[in-house]
């Protein structure tokens, strides 16, 4: 192991809070999310007027949802409207207002414990319409036993497609992803280290690359193994300590 990792100075930079880019060049693929990214791609040659986007939490499905709406707009001289919402902002007051008005719509982070009845209302408004939508869970709608069978066989019959944890070709290149988000640099033998030892989940990988950002910003240092090896412990002490929420639908 090479010391002067320890102790080289590099320029910090300042923690300006830096929203991800959201283009379309800055959407990673790979085989884990390639389905996922051409069916948006393809859009409007799809087979239905709707699309269920399923995978794990920060995987990529707003990044894809940004994608949508800029493939929408791409389409007409004027501009579309297109709104996102989360599954559980939706309800029988606002619901007709926002099939109405909308030439497509998103409904994010889709639960069973949403509001069953308006959705399913959104869904018939927006096929009789012929107006799309692109709906996104952490998991298919068969297994999101919803309260309301019809709407739970409206969104089986929907297309569906999963994202899946990363591959080793993601890993990698999320994890450059996310330092360049923060405006954070690692050397190649820093970014192996964290590959080597990271968990292939989108979830654990971000909460990792966050909890580096704040142990360097305290330390005022840059990133080293000494500052990756404390956030590996510290992200892997708060996974033991969490329940599995999801244990009893797998």
């Amino acid at each position: 192991m090479n010391k002067d990792l320890f102790t080289q100075p590099e320029q910090l930079p300042l923690n300006l809070n830096r929203q991800p880019e959201m283009g379309r060049n800055d959407f990673m693929i790979s085989d884990c999310n390639r389905e996922a990214f051409t069916m948006i791609d393809l859009w409007p040659n799809w087979v239905a007027n709707g699309l269920f986007l399923y995978g794990p939490k920060g995987c990529g499905k707003t990044h894809l949802s940004h994608l949508f709406t800029e493939k929408i707009q791409s389409t007409s001289s004027h501009p579309l409207k297109v709104s996102t919402y989360n599954a559980k902002q939706i309800t029988m007051k606002n619901v007709n207002r926002i099939g109405e008005e909308n030439y497509a719509v998103i409904i994010e982070n889709v639960v069973a414990e949403a509001n069953n009845e308006a959705l399913f209302h959104l869904f018939n408004i927006l096929t009789a319409k012929n107006a799309y939508m692109l709906w996104t869970a952490e998991h298919p709608a068969q297994r999101l036993k919803f309260r309301l069978p019809d709407l739970q066989s409206r969104l089986n019959m929907l297309p569906s497609i999963q994202i899946k944890e990363p591959d080793d070709i993601m890993v990698q290149m999320l994890v450059v992803k996310l330092f360049n988000d923060k405006q954070l640099n690692i050397s190649p033998d820093i970014l192996n280290y964290i590959t080597g030892n990271t968990q292939r989940s989108f979830a654990y990988i971000s909460d990792l690359v966050n909890e580096i950002d704040k142990i360097s910003l305290a330390h005022k240092s840059s990133v080293s193994y000494k500052i990756v090896s404390e956030a590996l412990k510290i992200v892997n002490s708060k996974q033991e300590s969490e329940p599995d929420l999801f244990s009893d639908i797998l």
